[in-house]
């Protein structure tokens, strides 16, 4: 991990978000992959938790938050970056997005997508960060709903706008009455509040057209397209 950060070879991936409505792709998420010497992309399932372990995660959201920045300023998709709570807490991380929000050409374009499965135990932190962002019309999505600390009372609480649905809940959608149950209750919650929902992990067209049934708003996943290096 330390040779990537310094041969400069963790980089963003970008994979689509498909309109369902619509069928046609308007965001896209930024995914982190560290390149090999042999310019293969490795998974961030490979170095991540290593990385937390070693003390290297904040460079590598630094650096990801750098890169993902420059990207967004050459493009009109509106993208999402992951954020871990560790990040929304970070008075560093903080920082830098704020300032790099201030130099964007448009920072409307920005969903900060906090990782629904660690649970929001700073709960005043987040709610600040989230007020803080939302002053350059940022956006925020809750990822993995559905799944682990699943709460509806705070996304009341929060001003969220997207819900990722879990892809472990939406693969199932279509086999198993217990994964659309579910599916439906948070789609009904979320247009209650005017939220939108997007279907994670959606990989062949049975899914899809399912989700699309239970009028979830985007599609994510391999259906569509494999996290790839450019902005298509």
């Amino acid at each position: 991990i330390k040779d990537a950060i310094a041969d400069n070879r963790i980089v963003p991936f970008f994979q689509p978000i498909v309109n369902n409505r619509l069928g046609t792709i308007e965001k896209c998420e930024a995914l982190i992959r560290m390149i090999d010497e042999n310019g293969k992309a490795i998974s961030p399932y490979f170095f991540l938790d290593i990385a937390k372990k070693a003390g290297l995660y904040k460079e590598l959201t630094i650096i990801m938050l750098e890169k993902i920045f420059e990207v967004l300023n050459k493009t009109d998709y509106e993208i999402s970056i992951n954020l871990l709570l560790q990040d929304i807490v970070s008075s560093e991380i903080r920082t830098l997005i704020i300032e790099k929000l201030q130099k964007a050409n448009n920072p409307k374009k920005v969903v900060f997508e906090i990782v629904e499965a660690e649970g929001i135990e700073n709960f005043n932190e987040v709610t600040d960060f989230i007020k803080d962002i939302k002053k350059y019309g940022c956006k925020i999505a809750i990822d993995d709903f559905g799944t682990g600390y699943s709460n509806f009372s705070y996304l009341m609480k929060l001003n969220v706008d997207y819900i990722k649905i879990d892809g472990s809940i939406i693969k199932n959608v279509y086999k198993d009455k217990s994964a659309e149950m579910v599916t439906k209750t948070i789609v009904a919650f979320a247009n209650a509040l005017g939220i939108e929902t997007i279907g994670e992990v959606v990989a062949d067209e049975e899914i899809y057209n399912r989700i699309k049934d239970l009028n979830i708003d985007y599609s994510q996943g391999y259906y569509f397209s494999e996290p790839k290096e450019t902005i298509e």
